[in-house]
């Protein structure tokens, strides 16, 4: 039998909580709606879209895809935005290939490019992983995360009052050798393209130092690290940059599999960081993924899929309910965004 067929049933018999709407209505703080990776949203009636996110509990959603094109930022503040102006927020991007052809001009065009997209009407900039894995500057060198050169960027989003949401790195599992040894080897093999080997990449906590650094140098901007700070396989990590950074929050999107795995840490993490953490699913509006996220929440059920394949997508391991406190999941489902996004 080849590794893709097994598929173990558990024999433990464990309670199953369903969770069809969360304690708190819930604001989305990092998710898609275009695509590939929003399900083509901005190509389907806007009602459906709200008639979902109402069933699901959710009541403010931050699409990424608003990109730095004109074009695209423009389509999506129309469709979503002038759709329903008080549940959409649109954030805006870097064109990173702009640096070659701009040369030392690109970090001052790049700051004057988010002025004109705070205009239009976005209201966050979203850095994508290429960042530090794959953008170089016009003399062809890789660009580490924190390059003072960038510095305009950051700086500008700060004045402009634009959060910062940054994902850089992956699953750590991604810069390791792909052999027996390594926990993603099933994702891998399907996705060879996610693989980061270190080398020819740089390694994993080159990028994450730079992440730190990047973070510490300005802080008079508000940055929120993507995907539990990009380093949820070590949540005392990230909650030692959440020390060192105030201007510092993270968002759990994409992660549920890595948190609900460690059920005693991660609990412990949030009622411990409980005011820099927001919510996010980075799945699509898909009203199962909701529930599931919010059973991982809410609940003390125990060694569950976290998500809706048959198999674990992100790891042959099941998750544990963290039955976070009221007063702690108010804060993540909703008032920390509601902080860090001025809605």
């Amino acid at each position: 039998m080849n590794l893709k067929d097994f598929k173990p049933k558990s024999q433990l018999v464990t309670k199953t909580t369903l969770v069809d709407r969360p304690k708190f209505p819930v604001i989305d703080a990092h998710d898609h709606l275009g695509e590939p990776f929003g399900g083509g949203w901005d190509k389907r009636p806007l009602s459906e879209l709200l008639d979902l996110l109402d069933d699901a509990g959710v009541t403010h959603y931050v699409d990424l895809d608003g990109g730095w094109g004109e074009d695209i930022l423009d389509s999506h503040l129309k469709h979503f935005k002038e759709g329903a102006p008080e549940r959409f927020q649109i954030f805006g991007g870097v064109d990173w290939g702009k640096w070659q052809e701009l040369g030392d001009q690109f970090p001052e065009w790049a700051a004057k490019r988010l002025v004109a997209q705070k205009e239009r009407g976005a209201q966050g900039l979203k850095i994508w992983k290429p960042f530090g894995l794959h953008v170089k500057d016009h003399d062809g060198k890789l660009a580490d995360v924190d390059d003072a050169r960038l510095a305009p960027i950051w700086e500008t989003a700060g004045e402009l009052g634009l959060p910062v949401l940054i994902h850089v790195a992956d699953p750590v599992a991604f810069f390791d050798p792909i052999d027996e040894t390594n926990e993603r080897w099933e994702e891998l093999g399907g996705h060879p393209d996610w693989a980061f080997t270190s080398p020819p990449f740089p390694s994993f906590m080159h990028i994450m130092n730079g992440f730190k650094n990047l973070v510490a140098r300005h802080s008079s901007t508000t940055f929120i690290g993507a995907h539990v700070g990009c380093y949820a396989e070590n949540l005392g990590w990230v909650g030692q940059m959440l020390d060192d950074c105030p201007n510092y929050y993270i968002d759990i999107s994409a992660r549920f599999g890595e948190i609900g795995r460690q059920p005693y840490t991660a609990r412990k993490f949030f009622i411990q960081y409980q005011d820099r953490i927001l919510y996010g699913s980075d799945m699509s509006p898909d009203l199962d993924a909701y529930r599931l996220s919010y059973r991982l929440l809410e609940t003390d059920d125990e060694y569950f899929n976290y998500n809706t394949s048959e198999v674990p997508a992100q790891g042959r391991f099941y998750a544990y309910g963290l039955y976070l406190p009221d007063d702690v999941l108010r804060k993540v489902y909703r008032e920390n965004a509601m902080k860090v996004l001025k809605i």
